[in-house]
């Protein structure tokens, strides 16, 4: 027994350093509800001599039963679930072997329960597969054993009835193994199936009289150790969050629009192209064939700081200068007309003789 309870406290202390490590995870993060039911195995159990029958060992076997399990437990995000539970096993007895007090008996009938509440701690393992993860835990706790119309059937027709209202409470302990599977339809709800070890530590003890005239027992203590479980359940928790939506598709940038209005400027007094100025004329001429252009308007444009019949034929030249350097570029001649404006139109409003360099430009319009 000592032994028991030391690797059980080994393992509790176990399990919550396994899941500091986040990187396999599931993170279960708040409250969550659970129920299963499915099929119990109880190896065979040790029955203790009991005075006025026979002395030695016996054996009780049952056919395999039931169980059922609920659960309400916290996720802590990283992994890691404690739980409370609360479950039911049953099984039909079927033989109590090495007994001699009835000749010949070895058939048995009657019920036994066994009725637990746990604390469990238990881990899930994210493995990659978003449809699958395994999980493992350990529980300690108490469960209480009873027994209802336990008799033995002898070869000469007669019973010996055994505890039929015996019951004992002990301490019980589990291993549970299980894989969930998330139901993608239903944020937070998983099917579960699980393998369960339980055990109950130290000595039922059943009471009960023998139906004969004349004869009568003590008490026996019956060993509920082994009981293989396989449950099959769901699982809810409520601060799951919805799947993510697929992430938007990036709508492929819009190409940038070709502009359609070119500015080149001039020095003062002067109607010759910079080298920026030409950059900006083969620009337009490039952008014309883009475009499709039908008309190119050439507008020159003058400051104030001359007289306005300067103003207008220095606009001329600039407009004329620009419109040879289009045609120069592959721009045709009959696609360009030629405005020249003076001093008439400036991107700035200044005084008279004002030299403003914006006013002193030649502007290409697409068409």
């Amino acid at each position: 027994m000592l032994l028991r309870l030391s690797l059980l406290a080994a393992t509790f202390l176990t399990v919550p350093l396994v899941a500091g490590g986040q990187a396999w995870a599931q993170p279960v993060d708040g409250f969550y509800v659970g129920l299963g039911a499915g099929g119990n195995y109880l190896q065979p159990e040790r029955v203790a001599p009991s005075p006025g029958l026979d002395l030695r060992e016996k054996l009780l076997t049952t056919n395999i039963g039931g169980v059922g399990v609920a659960s309400v437990g916290y996720g802590f995000g990283n992994g890691l679930r404690l739980e409370v539970e609360g479950d039911i096993r049953h099984d039909r007895i079927r033989q109590l072997t090495g007994f001699t007090g009835v000749t010949g008996a070895t058939a048995a009938g009657g019920d036994q329960f066994t009725y637990g509440g746990m604390v469990n701690a238990l881990f899930d393992m994210d493995i990659g597969r978003n449809w699958i993860y395994p999980y493992f835990g350990l529980g300690g706790g108490v469960a209480e054993t009873s027994f209802d119309n336990f008799h033995v059937y002898g070869t000469s027709g007669s019973t010996l009835r055994i505890g039929e209202t015996g019951s004992s409470t002990n301490f019980a302990y589990q291993g549970i193994f299980g894989l969930s599977f998330p139901l993608a339809a239903v944020p937070g709800l998983s099917l579960t199936t699980e393998y369960r070890f339980y055990g109950v530590l130290d000595s039922p003890t059943v009471h009960g009289t023998r139906n004969l005239p004349g004869f009568s027992y003590g008490n026996l203590d019956i060993n509920n150790d082994y009981n293989h479980s396989l449950i099959i359940g769901v699982r809810y928790a409520f601060n799951t969050a919805p799947p993510p939506s697929p992430a938007p598709v990036a709508a492929s940038p819009a190409a940038p629009a070709v502009a359609r209005t070119y500015l080149v400027f001039f020095d003062w007094d002067r109607a010759d192209l910079t080298d920026r100025a030409r950059q900006i004329v083969a620009e337009a001429a490039a952008a014309s064939t883009r475009v499709q252009s039908t008309r190119i308007d050439v507008q020159g444009n003058a400051d104030r700081s001359g007289t306005p019949a300067y103003n207008q034929a220095l606009s001329l030249r600039r407009a004329r200068v620009v419109a040879a350097e289009l045609v120069r570029h592959g721009v045709p001649q009959a696609a360009i007309e030629i405005q020249a404006f003076g001093d008439t139109r400036p991107l700035v409003p200044t005084g008279p003789g004002v030299r403003e360099p914006q006013n002193r430009r030649v502007a290409i319009i697409l068409h």
